[in-house]
């Protein structure tokens, strides 16, 4: 193993004032003139395989601020493979920013690693927050930033699953999706004991410009307060808010294409909605075999997220992938959003390795080019319910044939001391506008302690069958309302 001499990561180079509304600034100029692509890293960079880009690390003990009296270290990326395109880093103390030069001494590798040019082209293409999570005075990752705009994030003791991104543009659209990138970081110096963390961030993209800030509260959940000033060069007229990105390959609704151990495989299970009429939405994620859209229109929605509620070990009896810890994440508008849509994209898959659902809120008004659009909103990475007190959860949905014809469908909720009075004061409400339903049956599941609902449908040569389903009682909701399409 090649070593590199220790000694913690700092910023050089000249100290210029900093604050937001410089990044704002940054992003209102780019925005007046013509896009230009940032410049790649050298060939031999580019070619680099997965397997040599895993043999590369940052040494811990080259962090930013290691050995310090911080409450954070930051490790930086080198580039190679999918990054082949650096970004800017830059510290910022005392209202001043100082850039960080790209240094290889900052990075271990294997013997395996080959020679690779050093040119002034190389530059960091990413960073990694750590803090004290767990009182053991270690300070563990917890959230990531690379690639695009994505980033990630987890709460103590989860393990990294979906992402998250800057900005969403023409996803799924025919002429193909832009890919936003963040080319620029600032990261505020924290103090010794400080909880937060404040990063800043220059987005830049073909159609838009965009100032990011995010204060970064790391612990049990990873809260993360973000504004972002976008400036559109073109009108934007798909454009994804708040962006989701996740991977949903299957469970127990349909194991038709999968001859697997496992009893299901997926970072995230649902789409969560609370609407802006406070009416509680789950979605089942599906993998289907074409891709599928799905809007649900709103006015100010209060939140929406991809969650992951399966909890136990047993639900994957995954020992390597660990789905059971994955985060979900949950976002809160803050402001008013307008009317729009939460837009739902189910992308086929085939392997785990690939994300394939997307959600996002997509405004009903363009964004229009040379008008600043300011947005603020507040992601909860984290294994909790986001809406505690809610109406009863759906913790599982089954699927498969019905005993004569159709199909069968099974729900569970979890149990809620509305239904301890006895089922039969529950109303079931069952519907679709494709195809005739049965009557529903609510029965206790002994497993969960909750009522679990049954009901049939009929799809006759239906290649694609929208439901819906609730409990209520004395006229108020009892449950979330399920939501599914179903298709051949």
């Amino acid at each position: 193993m090649a070593a590199v001499a220790a000694g913690a990561a700092r910023a050089s180079g000249p100290a210029v004032p900093f604050s937001h509304d410089d990044v704002i600034a940054r992003a209102r100029e780019l925005a007046g003139g013509r896009y230009q692509p940032r410049p790649t890293v050298p060939q031999d960079w580019q070619d680099m395989g997965y397997e040599t880009y895993r043999s590369i690390w940052p040494r811990h003990d080259r962090a930013l601020w290691y050995g310090s009296d911080r409450s954070y270290e930051v490790d930086l990326f080198h580039p190679g493979a999918y990054y082949d395109q650096p970004v800017r880093v830059n510290t910022v103390e005392d209202g001043l920013a100082q850039p960080v030069p790209f240094d290889m001494a900052r990075f271990d590798k294997t013997d395996k690693v080959p020679d690779l040019t050093q040119d002034e082209t190389l530059g960091y293409t990413g960073l990694r927050l750590r803090t004290e999570l767990d009182g053991s005075g270690h300070k563990n990752e917890f959230a990531v930033f690379q690639g695009a705009s994505y980033l990630r994030a987890i709460g103590a003791g989860e393990i990294y699953g979906l992402s998250a991104r800057g900005l969403a543009l023409n996803t799924a659209d025919p002429e193909g999706e832009e890919f936003p990138d963040f080319v620029e970081f600032w990261l505020e110096s924290p103090e010794p004991d400080q909880r937060e963390i404040v990063v800043h961030a220059l987005l830049d993209s073909p159609s838009v410009t965009g100032a990011y800030r995010f204060e970064i509260t790391p612990g049990l959940a990873c809260v993360m307060e973000v504004q972002a000033t976008l400036f559109p060069r073109v009108d934007l007229d798909h454009v994804g808010l708040g962006p989701l990105t996740s991977m949903f390959l299957f469970d127990g609704k349909d194991r038709t294409r999968f001859h697997d151990f496992r009893p299901a495989v997926h970072d995230s299970d649902g789409l969560l909605i609370r609407n802006g009429n406070g009416e509680v939405l789950w979605r089942p994620l599906n993998n289907p075999r074409e891709l599928q859209i799905s809007s649900f229109l709103d006015q100010m929605p209060q939140g929406f997220g991809l969650m992951q509620r399966p909890r136990e070990f047993s639900d994957f009896n995954d020992l390597e992938a660990l789905y059971h810890k994955r985060p979900g994440l949950w976002i809160e508008p803050r402001g008013d959003w307008g009317r729009g849509s939460v837009t739902l994209v189910e992308i086929p898959a085939d392997r785990e390795v690939y994300d394939n659902i997307v959600a996002y809120w997509r405004p009903a008004e363009s964004l229009r080019a040379g008008q600043q659009t300011r947005l603020a909103y507040r992601m909860t990475w984290g294994q909790d319910e986001p809406l505690p007190g809610g109406p009863a959860r759906v913790l599982n949905t089954a699927m498969g044939d019905g005993w004569h014809s159709g199909q069968v469908v099974a729900i569970d909720f979890e149990n809620d001391p509305i239904f301890d009075d006895g089922l039969d004061k529950i109303d079931i409400i069952v519907a679709s506008p494709h195809a005739e339903t049965t009557e529903g049956v609510i029965q206790r599941n002994p497993e969960t302690g909750g009522p679990r609902l049954a009901f049939g449908f009929e799809p006759k040569d239906r290649s694609m069958v929208e439901l819906r389903a609730q409990l209520r009682k004395d006229g108020a909701a009892a449950s979330e309302v399920w939501l599914y399409r179903w298709t051949a």
